[in-house]
């Protein structure tokens, strides 16, 4: 193994589990075991709570002022680690170094946000009658949780770490078991930062953990990203021991692509938003839906998608069974009469041939019926819907269950319009295969792609992690001037 066993981070420290069980954990970018990652327990868990609780009654009483300094030294650290941190997201999650890379960027800009969160939750103050004033403040939860997935070990952990501890809380982060590699270099970094211990810590587990952090009573708020399944399951669970929780879940994105469209433009865009992280993100496009004449765009889309060379910018898929799975989704729709325009099933990488690797897939033809157009691949494939009409177009993507994106192609500002306002989606892009919202602006789905109130970052993300204080008060006994007073 190239990376020792993995332990738990509790109280400032990495600790054994007492569970004494291990899951090997392998690259997908050529099959080899890189480390173990233990299995953790319940009383793993309790011993991270009751320490963070007590790290959180003295974070808490620190200033925010103060309280983010600690960001803006992390946020230092980031960058001065990129090259490192993007190796070992590229080794752990089968991502090229750039797009891991781009993830470490994303982290940095979600931190800079933290380090502005005392301009935003200075609270209002108001004299609302002679002699007596309002006001208000932002009253961190306590100890909480965030349960994170796979195919963003850097970046997803950074949505809720420093916002919520910048906010005052202490945290209980549970990386996904397949990629725990990132987590504990984010430990590291945070502690260079100078975070008091056990404000941070990580429990590695699998489900047994999740179902503990849900259970657990001194956990008072939880945010999880996964899919749509076990989002559903985590947010029923947490919300019946009263918890707070926002649930992410998955999503099943559609491009409404319009014959005006810029052709160029248009091939690209979509190539790489449904090529990107080899498919593997939430905001991927997993659908396209062509509206007329689109021959010409469909063609150069598939010229893009030759283009893409495997292990150089197009990296491996997270496990044999999702590569199998994925290969799986295209087979099927072949056999029910959608035409593969491009095929990436059956790739191998040269030098790398224990790798899991599903080269980039067009497919032409699809049916709204077909299961490949209804369900979430989670790979580098592209199903190509076609309808006469916009709001045939629309009708597909508005009886989608999911709700995390859509976008529209053209070059009509009054289309662009008419699809914005009528696709059911939280996230719409116009001529953008990848509409995620910039700091501050907030990342969040509709429908079953969310489950829970708010989002899980920008402002939004300030009244998940808070909870709001009001303060009246009265210091002139002289003053009566109405029934307030």
């Amino acid at each position: 193994m190239k990376y020792p066993e993995l332990k738990n981070y509790i109280g400032g420290k990495f600790t054994s589990s007492t569970s004494g069980k291990f899951l090997d954990v392998y690259s997908p970018l050529d099959g080899s075991v890189i480390s173990k990652v233990p299995l953790s327990n319940a009383s793993d868990l309790n011993a991270a709570v009751i320490t963070a609780q007590n790290a959180q009654k003295l974070w808490a009483k620190t200033p925010i002022k103060e309280r983010v300094q600690v960001f803006f030294r992390y946020k230092t650290l980031l960058e001065k680690n990129m090259t490192e941190l993007s190796k070992l997201i590229s080794e752990e999650n089968g991502k090229t170094f750039d797009e891991a890379k781009a993830e470490v960027e994303k982290s940095i800009e979600l931190t800079e946000f933290a380090c502005s969160l005392p301009q935003l939750v200075a609270g209002e103050w108001l004299e609302v009658s002679a002699g007596v004033e309002c006001r208000t403040e932002h009253a961190p939860l306590g100890v909480v949780a965030s349960i994170v997935p796979f195919n963003f070990p850097m970046m997803v952990p950074n949505w809720t770490i420093p916002n919520a501890i910048a906010l005052g809380n202490a945290m209980i982060l549970k990386p996904s078991e397949v990629v725990p590699l990132s987590s504990q270099k984010i430990a590291e970094l945070l502690k260079e930062a100078g975070l008091p211990d056990g404000v941070f810590n990580i429990v590695n587990g699998d489900r047994d953990i999740v179902e503990a952090i849900c259970d657990h009573p001194d956990i008072q708020a939880v945010s999880f990203v996964g899919s749509t399944k076990v989002a559903k399951i985590v947010y029923a669970r947490a919300t019946s021991h009263f918890k707070r929780v926002l649930a992410l879940g998955g999503a099943k994105n559609h491009l409404i692509v319009l014959p005006d469209a810029h052709a160029a433009m248009t091939a690209s865009n979509v190539t790489a938003s449904m090529s990107g992280c080899a498919g593997q993100r939430c905001m991927a496009a997993s659908a396209m839906i062509g509206v007329g004449k689109i021959d010409h765009i469909v063609e150069q889309l598939c010229e893009e998608s030759r283009k893409i060379v495997l292990g150089k910018n197009l990296g491996s898929v997270i496990s044999k069974q999702a590569k199998e799975r994925i290969e799986s989704y295209i087979t099927e729709a072949e056999t029910q009469g959608a035409k593969i325009l491009v095929d990436g099933r059956n790739s191998v990488v040269a030098g790398s041939e224990g790798g899991y690797y599903v080269g980039p897939t067009v497919i032409d033809f699809v049916r709204p019926d077909m299961k490949i157009a209804q369900e979430e691949v989670f790979g580098p494939v592209l199903s190509i819907l076609r309808t006469d009409t916009v709001d045939e177009a629309l009708e597909i993507e508005n009886k989608n269950p999911y709700g995390n994106a859509a976008a529209v192609f053209t070059q009509s500002g009054a289309m662009a319009r008419y699809v914005s306002e009528r696709a059911s989606a939280g996230m719409v892009g116009v001529n953008i295969g990848v509409p995620v919202p910039r700091e501050p602006f907030s990342f969040g789905g509709w429908n079953e792609s969310k489950f829970g109130m708010g989002d899980i970052t920008g402002k939004s993300s300030i009244e998940f992690w808070t909870q709001l204080r009001k303060m009246t008060t009265k210091w002139n006994p002289d003053a009566r001037t109405n029934w307030m007073s």
